[in-house]
């Protein structure tokens, strides 16, 4: 069974197509990353597949099931601007309402809770700041809370949203890292970036998405220069297809 299968999706924002006839698969074990220009429907896929953002028509079904809002045990990290940082919480709490789902809005946390709590902030190497109000934390730990909130639902399906944007070389390292290690976990990881190194580098697949998909597949096999001119809508002599080719 697919951990993550999207069919035929449709979807039109303020009257306006964005995605059609959109067609993905995930499996455990994947990290695959979802590249394209900017406006090119890669948020609205993310946020269609978590069942944020109203379809026009297709299906997305997690481990065989529709998706539902806060309901299907995907983690989720967003970009860093969605997040509301001067609200007076530290690093931990933070983090605790990745699991705000599960837990309701009326059940406190129990030990399995801060447990996993603990574990999250463990994996991004914020266990030293766990007090500490998140409105004083730099780019790059802001960017690992978010990512410590996901994976305090211990999902089996991960979805990033730019997670390296603003981030210095040591950061982008540490996560690309946490992120290779979680797909081999038997998790199914899938990725926005507009780092193509680290991209081609790192991921299992590549999906080029423009509206519509416009190639799927290894990084090795996706060679050819129209693919990245269509996807881009650069031309032949573009930096960008020598960045390809190099890596």
């Amino acid at each position: 069974m697919r951990a993550l299968e999207v069919e035929g999706l449709d979807v039109d924002l303020g009257g306006r197509p964005v995605l059609r006839d959109v067609r993905l698969h995930l499996d455990r074990g994947e990290l695959v990353g979802l590249l394209g220009p900017n406006g090119a429907g890669k948020t609205t896929l993310l946020r269609a597949i978590l069942a944020l953002t109203r379809t026009r028509a297709g299906t997305v079904t997690v481990e065989g099931n529709p998706s539902r809002p806060g309901r299907s045990g995907i983690g989720y990290v967003p970009q860093r601007h969605e997040f509301t940082w001067d609200f007076p919480i530290s690093v931990e709490q933070a983090v605790l309402t990745g699991r705000t789902g599960r837990l309701g809005l009326l059940r406190r946390p129990g030990v399995s809770d801060w447990r996993a709590v603990g574990d999250a902030l463990d994996r991004v190497q914020l266990t030293g700041l766990r007090r500490r109000p998140v409105g004083e934390l730099s780019g790059g730990q802001r960017q690992r809370v978010l990512v410590a909130r996901a994976l305090a639902l211990a999902p089996r399906i991960l979805l990033l949203d730019e997670p390296f944007t603003g981030l210095d070389m040591p950061t982008q390292e540490m996560l690309g890292d946490l992120f290779v290690s979680l797909a081999r976990e038997d998790r199914a990881v899938l990725m926005t970036t507009h780092d193509l190194v680290a991209a081609v580098d790192s991921c299992t697949r590549l999906v080029l998405l423009n509206g519509r998909i416009v190639a799927d597949g290894r990084p090795a096999d996706l060679q050819d220069a129209e693919l990245w001119t269509t996807t881009f809508g650069v031309s032949a002599t573009s930096p960008l297809l020598k960045l390809v080719r190099a890596t």
